[in-house]
This record gives structure tokens, C-alpha cells and sequence, in this order.
């Protein structure tokens, strides 16, 4: 990925937007997120590719949502990093 922002952050939601990338990624850490029992909604948005970055939305049931999208990132390094070994 070349970058990445947070657009929108409230104590219960994150919108993260992906610039100038190829998110594949996105659907791993994704899959880990729907896993997490404090997550009450995750989506990847893609409105038009030319027009707007892409995005995750995450909204948890309390916890910190960037710290929620940073474990389940770490989750799946975890996972590939075993993988590759």
C-alpha cells in the first residue's frame, strides 16, 4: 500500500481511506475484524476509484476503533508470518 489516512474518528468509529493503493489486504483484516465480538459493523467502501479513495469503516461496540484495526491487522501479519516460515 503507498498510504493510508483517517478521515473520520469518533470514540466508537473509524473511516480509513487508502490512497494510490492496491488493497488486498483490506479483505483479510476484514475477515478479522468480523470475528471480534466488539465490532458491531465493518465495511469497505468504494464509491468511484477515480473520484474517491477507498475506505474501512469500522464501528465498535465501545473499545477504541483504531486500536480494534490495529490488532486485527497484527492478527493476520501473524498469520501469513507463520505461513511463510
Amino acid at each position: 500500500m503507498d498510504s493510508f489516512y483517517i478521515a473520520e474518528k469518533t470514540d466508537r468509529s473509524v473511516k480509513i481511506m487508502f490512497k494510490g493503493t492496491d488493497t488486498t489486504l483490506v479483505n483479510p483484516i476484514m475477515d478479522e475484524l468480523d470475528k471480534d465480538s466488539d465490532v458491531k459493523i465493518v465495511r469497505y467502501i468504494n464509491t468511484h476509484p477515480e473520484l474517491n479513495d477507498p475506505a474501512l469503516y469500522v464501528e465498535t461496540n465501545g473499545n477504541d476503533p483504531v486500536e480494534t484495526v490495529i490488532a486485527a491487522a497484527n492478527r493476520v501479519s501473524e498469520y501469513f508470518s507463520a505461513k511463510s516460515q
